[in-house]
């Protein structure tokens, strides 16, 4: 995993819907999403999309791209495939924010699932762990 990535925007923190990459409405949530979310920019995850990311902090609207260390990976499989998501911010990730993470994609995992069931998919679905990554040593200084 690199340390540091371009994260795009795709659906701004306080929005309840979430776009494919051609715009159409791919999920629409039951409670507005608490953070930036979108894609790491030229990396591949491992479900063959790009790679999923959060961005905590300040963002923007969809479709802009900033660059961030990643400080943490929420661990979530959807339908069977791993589906993790880098957590990326300027700043390390505070125990408020590691908890509204946690709390959020367990939630966000259990709604996924009853989707997946209605539309007669099979393959497990859910909120896996949240690892926190090594912060980078400071610069040494003379």
């Amino acid at each position: 995993m690199p340390r540091v990535v371009r994260v795009r925007i795709e659906v701004p923190r306080g929005s309840f819907t979430k776009r494919a990459a051609d715009g159409r409405i791919e999920f629409v949530s039951p409670l507005p999403c608490p953070f930036h979310y979108g894609s790491v920019v030229d990396v591949q995850g491992l479900d063959g999309d790009a790679q999923d990311a959060l961005l905590l902090g300040r963002g923007g609207p969809r479709g802009t791209v900033h660059e961030r260390p990643v400080r943490a990976n929420v661990r979530f499989v959807d339908e069977g495939v791993p589906d993790d998501k880098w957590v990326c911010s300027a700043a390390p990730v505070s125990v408020a924010q590691e908890r509204a993470l946690v709390a959020f994609f367990r939630f966000y995992g259990v709604v996924k699932r009853v989707r997946d069931r209605l539309r007669g998919e099979r393959g497990a679905t859910g909120f896996l762990g949240f690892e926190r990554l090594p912060e980078p040593a400071a610069p040494l200084t003379r």
